[in-house]
């Protein structure tokens, strides 16, 4: 099994992070990616996929932090984005439900991340939340240069069916466990070379574990949810995301 998705700079892993990621390999956790959401933690990021051969990083700005996104920022970002360890621009996006950031400055900063994708030819993590009219056009008009994913999906119908249209990947989390999740046609909809599966860590641990801090040990739980859902075997739908995230990240095996 990836977690294609985890925050390890968290200051929730700061005593035992060591011990989480040993912990993800003993579950069969095989690759964690640590996902970047600002300069301030993008060489954090880096520095933990350094010291851990299972652990890759991203480099990217946030849209809650989209304030300080700058030609400045931009550049330590294109800089960190050289690491050999770093397969991804991101996380990046829209979040129109808590606005921490102008909904200008976060388009700004939106687009300017998926040209950087574009030139550096990398892939791009996608935050979407309350804003797919808006993500859909900006993924569109970055063209079928950008290669993407949209993380931890929580959008419609339309959203979902443009990133397809464009050859996106699109993960699932935690949520997908949670007894209010109503959107199984969806987890259904994406082709099984098309999906990915992460944690989000240590946000939205899945039940049993929820309300606890996240770890991308529990992983193994997202797949055993969405295989039982989409009525997959979960041996297979854990490797199909393995190869798909390697794919998408272009992990070596």
């Amino acid at each position: 099994m990836i977690d294609s998705h985890a925050h390890l700079t968290d200051e929730r892993f700061g005593d035992d992070v060591n011990e989480v990621i040993a912990r993800a390999g003993a579950a069969g956790v095989e690759v964690i990616v640590t996902v970047a959401t600002s300069t301030a933690d993008l060489h954090q990021a880096i520095g933990l996929a350094e010291q851990h051969p299972a652990v890759y990083a991203t480099a990217g700005i946030h849209p809650h932090s989209a304030g300080e996104c700058s030609g400045d920022t931009l550049e330590e970002v294109r800089r960190a984005a050289a690491h050999p360890r770093v397969v991804a621009i991101g996380e990046t996006g829209l979040d129109f439900h808590y606005d921490f950031a102008p909904r200008a400055a976060q388009i700004d900063c939106f687009r300017a991340q998926l040209r950087l994708a574009r030139e550096l030819d990398l892939p791009v993590v996608v935050h979407a939340r309350e804003a797919d009219d808006d993500v859909a056009r900006l993924i569109t008009e970055a063209g079928p240069q950008v290669r993407g994913v949209l993380h931890c999906f929580s959008s419609g119908a339309a959203l979902l069916e443009c990133a397809l249209e464009l050859g996106w990947y699109v993960s699932f989390a935690g949520m997908i466990t949670f007894k209010k999740f109503d959107a199984v046609d969806l987890l259904r909809w994406v082709p099984l070379e098309r999906l990915l599966v992460e944690t989000d860590s240590p946000y939205l641990a899945p039940v049993p574990f929820r309300g606890k801090r996240n770890a991308p040990a529990y992983v193994t739980r997202v797949v055993e949810v969405a295989a039982e859902l989409r009525g997959e075997e979960p041996a297979q739908l854990a490797r199909a995301t393995a190869r798909n995230a390697r794919l998408f990240y272009r992990i070596p095996d």
